[in-house]
């Protein structure tokens, strides 16, 4: 396996992108793969704002992973800053390849280097397999999460 590169995403990178958060059964319901033009302006408002890393993994030229790393400035924790984690995904042809652990350290390691103390993320309650992961990782399924939906 050639070496995988993380990088800051660039709106070449958007369609690939979009691909990979469509391609499962909760994505297939919420996105739109066919019309990018939402994709595209949502993308511009990530790459202005500095606390905002959307993410890819390439190899040999082709995006084969993508997450979003949020830096977020806060009071609690004594001034602290936190991470968030949203949007994680591996192409479906890499997955098994230890592709997603390497990314997540990589976020683990991006988040320190940005002064952040804790680095959470949310997983729909359905994504039994990605809780494993993110265990085997390190990570702690320590509180409840809520969406309200607007």
């Amino acid at each position: 396996m050639s070496d995988i590169e993380f990088r800051r995403a660039t709106v070449d990178d958007i369609p690939a992108i979009v691909a990979m958060l469509a391609d499962d059964p909760l994505g297939s319901r919420r996105e739109s793969p066919d019309d990018l033009t939402p994709y595209l302006e949502a993308f511009r408002t990530l790459d202005a704002d500095p606390h905002q890393h959307l993410t890819v993994a390439v190899r040999d030229g082709r995006t084969i992973g993508t997450l979003q790393l949020t830096v977020i400035p806060g009071l609690s924790r004594r001034g602290s800053k936190r991470a968030l984690v949203e949007a994680v995904r591996v192409h479906a042809d890499e997955r098994g390849n230890g592709i997603g652990g390497r990314f997540m350290r990589w976020a683990i390691e991006e988040a320190r280097r940005q002064g952040c103390v804790l680095l959470q993320l949310t997983s729909d309650a359905t994504r039994v397999e990605a809780h494993r992961f993110y265990e085997r990782l390190g990570f702690e399924a320590s509180h409840l999460g809520f969406k309200y939906h607007l």
